[in-house]
């Protein structure tokens, strides 16, 4: 069974959230000026973790990794990857704070890498499958918000209520559409073509979508407004 009360909001600032997996821990925190979801994956079995997005405030983002050992009982954090969903400066301004302090390997989409002012160890590409502990997620390649845009995806082995598939989409896939494209219609098409070939043509409508700022949705919940993303052009 999975936690019942998680909704996929949380407060600027505020507590996290948890989400609670027979193998997995999902941890939910609103950081920064620009209320950036920052997303904690612990492995139940090994206190192994992964953070999707260190945007802001190191402080914060380091006791949100100390919450999920907690709830292992590890002795010590065991931070392993730091995920960047894409290089836009809201996503990375605790970045290389974070990863000093905990030691951990950071991991970028590949075109993305230049534009990102800190070191990073793994240059992500679509299909690459990262594992932390007993776990892992695939990457998809979301192109179009920034070059190098991924999204993490996360399968419950153990299929669990609620357990899955669970995608973490940083700021390509929103509640209401894709991500801000400038008003430049190739881009606009290049990340639309995407999402819709890549996510919504190859996951069910119960994946779980976790953005980059905001509350969560799921697939099913945007499908029918597809043809509307068309029409109107962002």
């Amino acid at each position: 069974m999975v936690d019942s009360e998680y909704t996929g909001h949380v407060e600027p600032h505020g507590h996290s959230s948890v989400r609670r997996f027979p193998g997995l821990e999902i941890r939910k925190a609103s950081v920064g000026p620009m209320d950036n979801n920052a997303y904690l994956l612990t492995c139940r079995s090994t206190g192994s973790q992964l953070l999707i997005d260190a945007a802001a405030e190191p402080d914060r983002l380091l006791r949100l990794v100390a919450e999920g050992t907690r709830s292992t009982g590890a002795e010590e954090a065991q931070l392993d990857l730091l995920v960047t969903t894409h290089s836009h400066h809201d996503h990375v301004g605790a970045l290389t704070e974070v990863a000093v302090a905990t030691g951990a390997r950071t991991a970028a989409g590949a075109a993305d890498i230049a534009a990102i002012e800190a070191p990073i160890d793994v240059p992500l590409t679509h299909g690459d499958v990262l594992e932390f502990g007993e776990q892992q997620v695939q990457i998809i390649a979301l192109r179009g918000h920034t070059p190098g845009s991924v999204a993490v995806l996360w399968h419950d082995a153990a299929q669990a209520e609620g357990g899955g598939p669970h995608l973490f989409t940083g700021d390509s896939l929103f509640p209401g559409g894709v991500g801000n494209t400038d008003q430049d219609p190739a881009r606009f098409a290049q990340l639309l073509d995407d999402v819709e070939q890549r996510v919504f043509d190859v996951l069910p409508d119960s994946t779980w979508v976790y953005p980059g700022h905001g509350d969560d949705t799921t697939l099913g919940a945007q499908r029918a407004s597809l043809p509307l993303w068309h029409e109107r052009g962002w």
